[in-house]
């Protein structure tokens, strides 16, 4: 695949995504999803749908999951009901908590890739759409939790990726500014919010863009490991 070589201004921190950038979790996604599913009654859904609609954080995935369960019944339109939607929830966040990480794996070369951000001088946030309560005991399960200053999960500011306030209010966090604050991620989620706040953004080949080429979303880089980071930040630190 070319893909093309990021070049990068001078740069005081970055953020980086979590679910697609550093750590395969379809198959936690899988396990909980389709427990939910199970909890109401509902046939289970196959990774293959799960990848194209994760990202905008669990309530929209949940959200998306019945929407979709539903149109294979025949059902145009659907909307989920606040008494469903609750039932739907506290199922999937129930068992989500227990299988937590233990059905997801870590990149080939995101460790090497942080290891290259943060020896290169760089201040490391983590702003993933997935609930905070979810995000901390991943990282910290994966050993990736000691890269980052700072973790914000799609709960910590009042919206989420796409919008740029997570993005703002992160690069504050860090003491930096958006313009010398990398954005590193792997959808048009993350590129959308990056260019609204004004961050360079970095994009990887191997996630979740909604099935849609990653090359088709506007970006400053692309890299097929964060391993490569290395070679592009040599000789920074």
């Amino acid at each position: 695949m070319n893909l093309k070589r990021p070049e990068f201004p001078d740069l005081d921190a970055c953020i980086v995504d979590l679910d697609g950038t550093l750590v395969d979790t379809l198959g936690d996604f899988e396990l909980a999803l389709n427990h939910m599913l199970g909890t109401l009654d509902r046939p289970p859904v196959t990774r293959t749908v799960i990848e194209q609609l994760v990202g905008k954080g669990s309530e929209h995935l949940i959200r998306s999951v019945l929407a979709h369960v539903e149109l294979q019944r025949g059902v145009l339109d659907f909307v989920a009901s606040d008494d469903l939607f609750q039932r739907a929830w506290s199922a999937y966040q129930q068992h989500y908590l227990r299988i937590n990480g233990r059905h997801s794996t870590v990149y080939a070369g995101a460790i090497e890739g942080l290891h290259a951000l943060q020896a290169a001088g760089l201040r490391l946030a983590c702003l993933t759409n997935k609930p905070t309560a979810f995000a901390r005991p991943l990282l910290q399960s994966k050993g990736l939790d000691g890269f980052f200053t700072a973790v914000f999960g799609g709960d910590a500011f009042s919206r989420k990726k796409p919008d740029p306030l997570p993005l703002i209010e992160t690069c504050m966090a860090l003491g930096s500014t958006p313009g010398r604050t990398l954005m590193v991620g792997d959808s048009i989620n993350d590129a959308a919010a990056a260019r609204a706040a004004g961050c360079p953004v970095l994009l990887v080949s191997y996630g979740y863009n909604h099935g849609q080429p990653i090359r088709c979303v506007p970006a400053d880089g692309y890299v097929d490991s964060l391993a490569e980071l290395a070679a592009v930040w040599r000789g920074r630190s």
